[in-house]
């Protein structure tokens, strides 16, 4: 009994939950909201600042950089609708006309002073502002005072507090993804030797194109890795991390899009099937199994290696990544002399056999250490190219201070 209880997964998960973004977000933005209340509490006129934890609460993101780069824009957002909640209070009043017009002058000023994806929150902070309070002159300047309070409590409870990296949840993610496209071609492979009705290899097309809500969401845990690693004094190497991330997720977005054909060509040869028969030969069909295997393998190895790049597991999983290839182009030969011989008995489908094979080879090139070493170098260079032409005089600073 004492065993069974240790092994409840239920602690784990709710540690693993802990160290989620929306559970970090939501205790920083409770924190800084409340310590700018209290600030607010001592330096403003007003009774209940409330602005203030309210400015606190927007600006304060999941990473510094978003809180930094987002935070200005959601700041002057806010000043601008107090400041207009203050000349339409001051001179007609609040009705429903009145308010119409605030919020349509509000979401205009948004656009002018591009604050970008927060313009809804100019007409916002306006409406808030005057349904705490009647607005008058010295109100607004209280409002604004608590506005600055806020925001400058957001910025120093960032830096005071660094935000956390979340690379280890982007690779966590990558991987994951990876594993799906494993279990994918697993059971794809399931139905290479016995009887497959087109309705069950549809339903391994349809699992194919949700691997595009997959990536969709590994992109988004990794965008915030990215910010995370942008501007933080935790962090060396910054590049070279979000580099290294950034381009293993594009190789598994296109070996996903490879999977999908692959699985499109097993549909459309169960559909070619005119009598109840395998999709392939029995020898044809477990080394294909065996291939699908390894490359499944290849996956997942491949996705360990971007999660551990910089560690000092990155040799290790570079060996087992080129160990999976070597088996699995091995395989590859012989399924290729075996598909020769098929077409020679089955010509109406030639042209899928040999897609399957591109398809099998797509993957297997986009998984190779050389091209992943090309594609890193690119990256890199192009992200050298982009920081010089944004910032032409670093460079030069940098030479200067080396010197």
């Amino acid at each position: 009994m004492a065993d069974a209880f240790r092994r409840r997964p239920f602690p784990a998960g709710l540690a693993g939950r802990a160290r989620t973004p929306a559970v970090g977000q939501t205790v920083r933005a409770t924190l800084a909201a409340t310590i700018a209340y209290a600030v607010a509490v001592q330096l403003s006129p007003a009774a209940r600042p409330l602005t203030a934890p309210l400015t606190a609460l927007l600006v304060v993101q999941v990473t510094f950089y978003a809180t930094l780069t987002k935070g200005i824009r959601r700041v002057t957002a806010v000043v601008v609708g107090v400041l207009i909640a203050s000349g339409f209070s001051l001179m007609l009043g609040l009705s429903w006309w009145s308010l119409g017009l605030i919020i349509l002058a509000s979401l205009i000023a948004g656009r002018i002073v591009r604050v970008n994806e927060f313009v809804p929150e100019v007409a916002i902070s306006a409406m808030l502002v005057l349904g705490v309070t009647h607005v008058g002159g010295g109100t607004a300047w209280a409002r604004i005072l608590e506005t600055l309070i806020g925001a400058v409590v957001g910025l120093t409870f960032n830096l005071v507090l660094v935000p956390p990296v979340w690379v280890e949840t982007a690779g966590d993610a990558i991987e994951d993804l990876a594993r799906r496209m494993r279990r994918l071609l697993l059971r794809s492979a399931e139905q290479l030797t016995v009887v497959t009705p087109p309705a069950a290899a549809a339903d391994r097309l349809y699992a194919a194109r949700e691997l595009d809500d997959s990536v969709g969401e590994v992109d988004v845990s990794l965008r915030r890795a990215e910010d995370s690693l942008r501007l933080n004094p935790r962090v060396r190497e910054a590049l070279m991390h979000r580099v290294v991330l950034r381009t293993g997720l594009d190789t598994l977005e296109i070996c996903a899009v490879v999977v999908r054909v692959l699985t499109r060509g097993l549909a459309d040869l169960a559909k070619a099937r005119r009598r109840a028969e395998p999709l392939f030969p029995r020898d044809v069909g477990v080394a294909l199994e065996d291939l699908f295997g390894y490359v499944g393998d290849a996956l997942v190895s491949f996705a360990q290696l971007v999660s551990t790049e910089v560690s000092a597991n990155a040799e290790t999983a570079a060996g087992r990544l080129e160990a999976d290839l070597a088996a699995a182009r091995s395989v590859r030969d012989r399924v290729e002399a075996l598909l020769l011989d098929t077409v020679e008995r089955d010509e109406e489908n030639w042209f899928l056999y040999g897609a399957l094979l591109a398809d099998v080879n797509r993957i297997l090139d986009e998984l190779d250490t050389e091209h992943r070493s090309a594609r890193l170098l690119e990256e890199l260079d192009r992200s050298g190219r982009d920081l010089r032409e944004h910032l032409p005089r670093l460079p030069r600073l940098r030479a200067w201070l080396t010197r």
